[in-house]
């Protein structure tokens, strides 16, 4: 398997129709090419994330060029699977000693970040992180920048939501691993802080196909409501259950942050969504005219795939890039390039966002949404917001 992932390398080619006959020497007389070595999950369970991934740096370099302060930019994408830190470590190193990527970005999930972090330390090479979420991702690698977000970040607006809006009792139900435990801690924490009352915290394993189990013992719990956070692409399974097993027609709310209710896979999760509150700092239907469209430009680029959140870390990431390289005037020195994102604000399709200067993680705004039907579609639609939230630290 890892020999077939390791042969699994594609160039992403962009703005190829500008390197016309006609300009090649210009080309050929110009600087390096600046490269970035791209490591996501575009095969196994966490597939959609890569897909989503690969289809907004694709997008964000053909709406903003194949190059920047005089720099071409090379993207080397690899498929690291998804589950194997050893590989994403492995692909990381080789990419570096190899390739000569000047940049490292992607990191699907928490683990495979922490694998690749002493990869970036040593070769001094900025990495953003595009979709990982546990809190102390960034504290693994002085050249880590995140630019997606944080469980903690999305976490603790629900737990205040929760506890303000008549919900007095809860069981959390999270993934048992890094950003899972991150959720679950910020949630205890918030809600009981503000009166509210946690009859049991269960932990399922990372993939899991049967929750069945761990919702009976929940249904048997009689809270009030039930605070879920599983990785996205497992958000379709615990909602099905959480309707078949009878938890909703008990009365039991299900409240969650974003991942569950993942905008790339609303409609195979269907109508049960309709009407779940969650938490999350980008949704499809955010009203803003510069996420109008990129909703619009993307699904055209995609065969109509509507993007989620984790596209919107890998837009902004690219976005990122190109604005450092600018300030770097073309010097991808590592820490040129990371001097330059420390600080850096913008208005993202997301919302406004900023780049803290001392953790290197993202500031930005996280809105309470509520699932509704929209011309056969559904959709997280917003209704609240908390501004310029940072990494509450767990």
């Amino acid at each position: 398997m890892p020999e077939k992932i390791n042969n699994q390398r594609r160039t992403i080619l962009l703005g190829t129709a500008a390197i016309s006959a006609g300009i090649l020497p210009a080309v050929a007389s110009a600087a390096e090419p600046l490269k970035v070595g791209l490591i996501v999950p575009m095969s196994g369970p966490f597939a959609s994330t890569g897909r989503q991934i690969e289809a907004a740096v694709k997008l964000y370099m053909q709406q903003n060029g194949a190059s920047v302060a005089g720099r071409q930019i090379e993207v080397i994408l690899k498929d690291d699977g998804g589950v194997a830190p050893d590989v994403t470590k492995r692909l990381a190193q080789e990419l570096v000693a190899r390739d000569k990527v000047q940049v490292l970005a992607g990191f699907g999930l928490t683990p495979l970040a922490f694998a690749a972090a002493p990869v970036a330390t040593q070769a001094k090479v900025p990495m953003i992180v595009m979709a990982a979420a546990t809190s102390v991702i960034p504290q693994r690698s002085p050249f880590i920048v995140r630019t997606g977000f944080t469980l903690a970040q999305v976490t603790a607006p629900m737990a205040q939501w929760a506890a303000k809006n008549k919900i007095k009792s809860v069981v959390t139900f999270v993934s048992d691993y890094g950003p899972g435990l991150d959720a679950e801690k910020v949630f205890v924490k918030g809600f009981t802080e503000g009166g509210g009352k946690v009859i049991d915290s269960l932990r399922v394993p990372l993939r899991n196909p049967d929750y069945a189990p761990f919702l009976a013992r929940v249904k048997d719990a009689k809270p009030d409501a039930l605070f879920v956070f599983v990785p996205s692409g497992e958000g379709a399974a615990v909602l099905k259950q959480f309707t078949e097993r009878g938890l909703a027609a008990a009365g039991i709310r299900l409240i969650c942050t974003g991942d569950v209710l993942d905008d790339d896979l609303m409609d195979s999760i269907g109508p049960a969504a309709i009407g779940v509150v969650s938490s999350h700092h980008y949704s499809a239907a955010h009203p803003s005219a510069e996420n109008k469209a990129y909703v619009e430009a993307f699904g055209k680029a995609n065969k109509g795939m509507r993007p989620n959140f984790h596209s919107v870390g890998a837009y902004d990431g690219m976005h990122l890039l190109y604005q450092a390289l600018k300030q770097t005037n073309g010097d991808s020195s590592g820490e040129k390039l990371l001097a330059a994102m420390k600080g850096m604000a913008w208005t993202s399709v997301r919302g406004p966002v900023s780049i803290d200067a001392a953790s290197r993680d993202i500031v930005q705004t996280v809105y309470i949404r509520k699932v509704e039907a929209r011309g056969g579609s559904f959709y997280n639609v917003e209704f609240d917001q908390v501004d310029k939230v940072r990494d509450p630290g767990v």
